[in-house]
């Protein structure tokens, strides 16, 4: 459904629920995101590579003059309200409290904030790994933005949308999901350094080549999971290189030549932990000489080695993940393939021939759910445009129908 027909959709709702004419609606959308390469490596100031979707977070929302928000979700159906003078977590509508978290932030930092009404309606499949949670957190950094007639730098208002889901949600995610939602760009993946801040933007795919996302449909949660488990035995990694190499600060310090020298100093579990992440980094900066030497084959060795490393090092996989990354390495015209999000479920992102697409969707579909009995979505995406406001056209309604 293109983005026209969901807004009157959603105005259609905005009527009912809020008993309003709707006519003063204004719309924003935000963007979810494929990390290509570079995974569990943002929290440790490392380097990442993910580019937007053509999937989004779409928010309606007017000004209301009672300082209450009003909250309700289109695709579940299920609304929330609260005063700006109590703003608290919720424990029975969990998507709420990422809109509440950039709310709540925003008046801690003296912003005056008018009440509003709003719907959240997206096209992200909730818990797998495409980052609906950032686009919902940009999104509503936005609304309240255009809705309250302030603007802030878009770094700033990334780093704001970061707390929140740190703060206030209680996941201990890094900055790439909201980074990416904000500042990427179409046709582009996102080459950001998560300690300074700084990104470049270079130039992906081509005509004969396509991202093809893989949804396992195994829901995975991050808050209070296995996801923080493994911030904190990086922090641990950390904290006993220190003792070789004081000058680090974070697992991006350290080098594969100090690592070797120095990792029989660390337990086993650790061990594993900091190789994964030493080292996807540096595969992280191999794929972008690759993509900018136009060497598409080494990228797609990298993704793969990605996935075994996040397999058998990080331990971030599960049985769904592994087999559908092991289909697609055993079918024609893929040239790469890995899990991609915190994992546990979630989707695989896939580097496909653009002459072999429709056979690989065939493969897929067909020997994971032999498998599992379950079956996929897949996805074939490009790099979306990055939030903003969207410009309604009206849609033009034929007669007779």
């Amino acid at each position: 459904m293109d983005i026209e027909k969901r807004t009157e959709r959603i105005k259609a709702r905005f009527k009912d629920v809020f008993s309003v004419d709707g006519e003063d609606i204004t719309f924003v959308r935000a963007p979810g995101r494929v990390n290509l390469i570079g995974e569990h490596t943002d929290y440790n100031d490392g380097f990442v590579l993910p580019m937007t979707i053509d999937r989004e977070i779409i928010t309606a929302f007017q000004a209301r003059s009672d300082g209450l928000i009003s909250l309700h979700s289109y695709n579940f159906s299920l609304s929330c309200q609260f005063s700006l003078n109590k703003i608290e977590p919720e424990r029975n509508a969990s998507w709420a409290n990422y809109v509440k978290g950039v709310i709540y932030l925003f008046r801690e930092q003296g912003i005056k904030l008018s009440g509003m009404n709003m719907i959240l309606e997206g096209n992200i499949s909730m818990g797998s790994g495409l980052s609906s949670s950032a686009a919902m957190e940009v999104a509503t950094a936005l609304s309240l933005q255009l809705l309250n007639g302030f603007e802030w730098e878009p770094i700033e208002v990334v780093k704001l949308c970061q707390r929140a889901e740190n703060e206030f949600v209680g996941v201990n995610c890094g900055i790439m999901d909201q980074f990416v939602s904000l500042i990427g760009e179409s046709n582009k993946a996102l080459f950001l350094d998560c300690r300074t801040l700084n990104y470049q933007l270079i130039p992906f795919l081509n005509e004969d080549l396509r991202v093809v996302i893989c949804n396992t449909k195994v829901k995975r949660g991050l808050a209070g999971s296995e996801y923080n488990k493994r911030r904190k035995e990086c922090e641990e990694g950390v904290s006993y290189l220190k003792k070789y190499l004081p000058d680090i600060k974070a697992l991006r310090d350290v080098t594969e030549d100090s690592f070797e020298k120095y990792k029989c100093f660390l337990p086993g579990m650790i061990k594993k932990r900091c190789q994964h992440v030493i080292k996807e980094n540096q595969r992280v900066l191999q794929s972008v000489a690759a993509l900018r030497a136009g060497d598409l084959n080494k990228f797609g060795k990298l993704m793969n080695e990605s996935h075994e490393s996040l397999r058998d090092k990080y331990e971030v996989s599960c049985p769904e993940l592994d087999l559908m990354v092991e289909i697609a390495w055993e079918t024609e015209g893929v040239l790469g393939a890995r899990m991609t999000g915190g994992g546990f479920g979630g989707c695989t992102v896939n580097l496909v021939k653009e002459n072999k697409v429709a056979e690989f969707e065939r493969e897929i579909f067909k020997r994971y759910r032999e498998k599992t009995g379950i079956s996929p979505e897949i996805y074939v995406c490009q790099a979306g445009k990055k939030a903003g406001k969207i410009e309604i056209v009206p849609v033009k309604i034929e007669e007779g129908r």
